[in-house]
């Protein structure tokens, strides 16, 4: 099965999140927990989260992912933000269980000049602090281009976060392509390469989410500049192979590109009209 989506606003809550993706010809999506620079989450209404629920029990959305605000610095040096990483990462993760089962990913956040090693610490601990036994939500952590002191633009970097954190079943990775490209991973000319070295860095079972991007710079930029599909570094074909190969198949892949709803449902239509046209080559 083919997963495709894009970010949704969640001003209108669960159900309509849902509605708007099948309108699109998605069947999952992306939202912000919250403002994405911050602020209070909006109240959920119980009744509208069994709505979206009840549409994932019928088949027609899979797994869907929630984002933590970009504020949310999880390793930050102050402690006033670093309170507000914690507070609000634990507060999101008590909301994800009115809609059980899903993924919330966010961003490692930057070590600010404390080093490395500093920045990993304090990830884990924030971690340990926000997540729960019991809880049904995986937490991943986003892959990231590796500008200036940012966490993750390193597998290795990931692994060690997962190493550190005392639930790390409770844990995955969604691989920004992007992302992993402006970190200097050939995501477009070696896809095998790049995914044996996040198996031997991470684990393959651990890669449960996707975000579709091209990106306006070349490998090992360090910028994190999105572009639509096909008209950045990356080009169309090296999604064709993504959304193809057998290891992705079956993740939600959310596409992230500058576009509005019109775009993004024409983006999902290029990518299942490729992925017919496959299928049917196979027959």
């Amino acid at each position: 099965m083919l997963y495709l989506g894009c970010h949704l606003s969640s001003s209108k809550g669960f159900a309509a999140m849902g509605r708007m993706a099948l309108s699109i010809g998605a069947n999952t999506f992306q939202f912000f927990t919250r403002n994405p620079r911050g602020g209070a989450a909006k109240e959920i209404v119980p009744a509208d989260a069994a709505a979206l629920v009840q549409m994932q029990d019928a088949g027609e959305i899979g797994r869907i992912v929630a984002h933590a605000p970009y504020t949310l610095n999880p390793c930050a040096k102050e402690e006033k933000t670093l309170e507000f990483a914690r507070n609000t990462m634990k507060d999101d993760l008590r909301r994800m269980e009115y809609v059980p089962g899903n993924y919330y990913n966010f961003h490692p956040g930057s070590h600010v000049g404390q080093g490395m090693d500093e920045g990993i610490r304090k990830i884990a601990e924030t971690l340990d602090v926000a997540m729960f036994d019991g809880q049904t939500t995986t937490v991943l952590l986003e892959t990231m281009a590796g500008k200036g002191t940012e966490v993750g633009g390193r597998f290795c970097e990931l692994r060690q976060i997962i190493d550190r954190v005392s639930r790390p079943d409770q844990l995955g990775v969604c691989l920004d392509t992007c992302h992993v490209n402006d970190a200097g991973y050939d995501i477009a000319g070696s896809l095998d390469a790049v995914l044996e070295e996040f198996d031997r860095e991470i684990g393959l079972s651990r890669l449960r989410a996707l975000h579709l991007n091209d990106s306006k710079n070349p490998s090992a930029s360090h910028k994190d500049r999105h572009e639509r599909l096909g008209e950045g570094y990356l080009g169309l074909e090296a999604f064709y192979r993504i959304i193809e190969h057998p290891a992705l198949r079956g993740l939600p892949m959310i596409l992230e590109t500058p576009n509005e709803l019109p775009g993004y449902e024409a983006e999902i239509a290029l990518l299942r009209e490729y992925d017919k046209a496959a299928d049917a080559n196979k027959l």
